[in-house]
């Protein structure tokens, strides 16, 4: 009876650790995250990193919200995204509320390789400090429907738009951005992802949910 009790204090024991770790790993980091960030990380050593931000998807959301906070921090902003109407009136709007320059690349990031290379050049000569790869979009564009897989209209374009737009992009963002950040010692490289992409799989979601999990 007493090694029976003897096991129970020590898993006991163990459970009280393993509790106590994961709470203190939880404090740890949200002071990591949320509060030596405001202290040691602030517009000046943001700025450090590189004259320019890259925004992809940068004309709505969270990816527009980047744009301008990363301005008003004081850096000078490239929007790519694919409507030049919305490019051009960010763009504005940008310089109006925060004075900092601009530059606009239109790219439809459902594309293959081909558009990089447009993209690529519009980005030569820049200091990039931070990159944010943004875009993305879910069964039925990017606005997203709960829609099954088999119920899109060209089930094959589907598949290929969104494997483009979430993963291809960030990979390829990456490799036109980061060997000029390698080069100086700096820079930031900031991925959105989605809750969807910690799931092993969500009904009517599952393909995007696998590439917010590549992100």
């Amino acid at each position: 009876m007493e090694s029976k009790w003897d096991v129970l204090s020590a898993l006991g024991a163990i459970t009280a650790a393993g509790l106590l770790l994961t709470g203190t790993w939880g404090v740890a980091r949200a002071v990591y995250v949320y509060l030596l960030p405001q202290v040691r990380r602030g517009n000046a050593w943001l700025r450090a990193q590189g004259a320019w931000a890259v925004v992809t998807g940068a004309t709505s959301g969270i990816g527009k919200a980047y744009a301008h906070e990363l301005a008003r921090r004081g850096l000078d902003i490239v929007l790519i995204s694919r409507s030049l109407s919305k490019l051009e009136q960010e763009a504005r709007e940008i310089e109006r509320l925060h004075g900092r320059s601009t530059r606009i690349i239109q790219a439809d990031f459902t594309g293959g390789l081909e558009i990089y290379g447009a993209i690529e050049a519009g980005l030569r000569g820049l200091e990039i400090g931070v990159l944010v790869n943004n875009v993305g979009m879910a069964y039925g564009g990017r606005g997203g429907v709960f829609r099954k897989l088999l119920d899109l209209e060209d089930l094959g374009q589907s598949v290929s738009d969104i494997i483009n737009c979430n993963a291809m992009s960030v990979a390829q963002m990456v490799c036109i951005v980061l060997p000029q950040m390698v080069s100086r010692g700096k820079g930031v490289i900031i991925n959105v992802s989605s809750q969807a992409g910690c799931r092993r799989g969500i009904p009517l979601r599952a393909l995007y949910s696998a590439t917010k999990a590549f992100v």
